[in-house]
């Protein structure tokens, strides 16, 4: 079977949900045509934005299947779906193939027959025969006269940014993608989909004729899940012009919890470990054992691969401790220390002088970096602060270069089981703070398409002469309890007296242990 071509981008969603929706494009645009929708649209669900190739010469049947079936290979068990203009054929064409991945099919300014026939309104076949015939002597004034027609109607600045979004593309694909149009027929795939389905149109839709509304209406006239809307005074750039329609039109669609249902709260509070970390950045090195042999260990496993890594990111730099190691190991690189604490930016920037690093301030979550900008991200026990792994992982392999990878060192929830276990026998309070298992890292991997992970843990014993020098050592780092649901007030004497003397119990020749569960990770981004 011939192959289609694809490049796929995944945005995690800014709420928790467990629904995706992927969005296609339409013949000879790019996935930069959702950009301006997707803030509100990651408040519904997590986001695949696909650029998509139809195979070239073979007919459009045979060009369809394969590219269903290759992008059926590379999507979440389960999806809806979003096309505008051919896009939307091809959703239709995806949820007829594997209707128990669909969870809704949403098509706008898409026509399932686009070309018109005796019983059912389209395009002129004249006006395609034109098209097909222009577009290999004159590729760009046959482009230019298409967005024309798709700007119909649309402010100019619209019309300009879909210009801006074009790639560029091989005419083979262009003229496959043609024949698509004229010969695709969906109408009875469509009318036998159960799932929920909205198609939306533009009135003056230069590319879509008015009386497709109806049309639809009739075909679909058996599906009580199925909404036609045509918008008025809209053309061919509906999801331009009239994104809030269709946003309102894609919400009922997904699951509640990505409707805006609010979500509990945050298990430790960012603020408050940006505050934490900024007031014990002058300090954080002089207590940092276990973080400077956590760091050292994962500094052993970086790639070998010099000459291709021209930006690394030191995701968590703190004080910005292993920036020479990592701009010794990689000296052509541009060196990038991100951190969520301004304070501790501000010391590293401080130490570094007039050095070429540059300094941001972000959260791993929510990434203030380019989509696939960024060859090697290295981070060491910092992203055991992020409680959404998915989100957190998806995140990092959307700035990776495809090829690239992130080795990352984190906590695991067996951390500092000592001082849990001894506070357990005083009350039943939240006085440690709680981490994520690997399991949660692999299961969030295992989800993302394109994302393998790779990962080991490894148990650290520090000892101490007495409970007091740890609590000191966690609270100098700045990663003393900053649980939200800690208890509230001061701990009494008392209470404190019997934690010290719970924790006895598991005091060694060497002292009283401290249990560090680490996680080495590698995430790495298919090419």
């Amino acid at each position: 079977m011939p192959e289609a071509s694809f490049q796929i981008e995944y945005l995690p969603a800014t709420i928790d949900s467990e629904q995706h929706l992927v969005l296609l494009h339409g013949w000879s645009g790019s996935r930069e045509l959702w950009r301006p929708l997707l803030a509100p649209l990651r408040g519904l669900a997590n986001l695949v934005l696909v650029d998509w190739l139809p195979p070239p010469d073979v007919p459009p049947e045979t060009g369809l299947a394969a590219t269903v079936e290759g992008l059926l290979g590379r999507l979440p068990a389960r999806f809806g779906l979003l096309g505008w203009s051919l896009g939307g054929q091809l959703a239709a064409a995806l949820a007829a193939r594997a209707p128990s991945r669909v969870d809704c099919l949403v098509t706008v300014c898409s026509n399932p027959c686009f070309l018109a026939r005796a019983d059912w309104p389209g395009l002129s076949p004249e006006d395609l025969a034109a098209m097909e015939a222009s577009l290999p002597r004159h590729p760009v004034q046959t482009l230019r006269r298409f967005d024309a027609l798709q700007g119909r109607g649309a402010p100019r600045a619209w019309l300009r940014y879909l210009q801006q979004c074009r790639r560029e593309l091989p005419l083979p694909a262009l003229q496959a993608g043609l024949s698509w149009l004229g010969d695709l027929d969906l109408r009875e795939a469509l009318a036998t989909l159960s799932m929920p389905q909205r198609h939306l149109l533009g009135e003056v839709d230069a590319l879509v004729p008015p009386d497709l509304a109806p049309a639809l209406e009739r075909l679909l006239a058996g599906r009580r899940e199925a909404v036609v809307a045509a918008l008025p005074a809209v053309g061919h750039l509906l999801p331009l012009q009239a994104s809030e329609a269709l946003l309102a039109a894609i919400a009922p669609l997904l699951e509640p919890s990505a409707a805006g249902i609010p979500q509990g709260p945050e298990p430790v509070s960012k603020q408050a470990i940006a505050n934490s970390f900024s007031r014990a950045a002058p300090h954080y090195d002089s207590v940092a054992q276990v973080q400077r042999e956590v760091g050292d260990a994962l500094l052993s496993r970086l790639p070998e691969t010099a000459n291709t890594v021209d930006t690394v990111v030191d995701l968590g730099c703190g004080t910005g401790y292993f920036r020479p190691a990592l701009q010794h190991h990689y000296p052509g690189a541009a060196y990038l220390g991100l951190d969520i604490a301004a304070g501790m930016l501000a010391w590293a920037r401080q130490q570094d002088g007039e050095g070429q690093a540059r300094w941001v301030v972000g959260d791993a979550e929510a990434l203030p970096l380019a989509t696939a900008s960024v060859d090697l991200i290295f981070s060491s026990l910092a992203l055991q602060w992020c409680y959404h792994p998915r989100r957190l992982l998806a995140e990092l392999a959307r700035v990776l270069k495809p090829g690239s990878c992130a080795l990352f060192s984190t906590l695991g929830p067996s951390t500092l089981y000592e001082l849990r276990g001894a506070w357990a026998a005083v009350d039943d309070g939240q006085h440690v703070n709680r981490f994520l298992p690997l399991s949660a890292l692999q299961e969030a991997a295992a989800s993302l398409p394109g994302v393998t992970l790779h990962a080991e843990v490894e148990t650290r014993v520090v000892h101490h002469a007495a409970v007091a020098d740890l609590l000191r050592e966690l609270k100098t780092l700045g990663a003393h309890n900053m649980n939200s649901g800690r208890a509230g007030g001061l701990t009494t004497r008392r209470q404190l007296a019997a934690m010290l003397r719970a924790y006895e119990r598991f005091r060694e020749p060497r002292g009283l242990p401290a249990t560090w569960e680490v996680i080495h990770a590698r995430l790495e981004l298919q090419s």
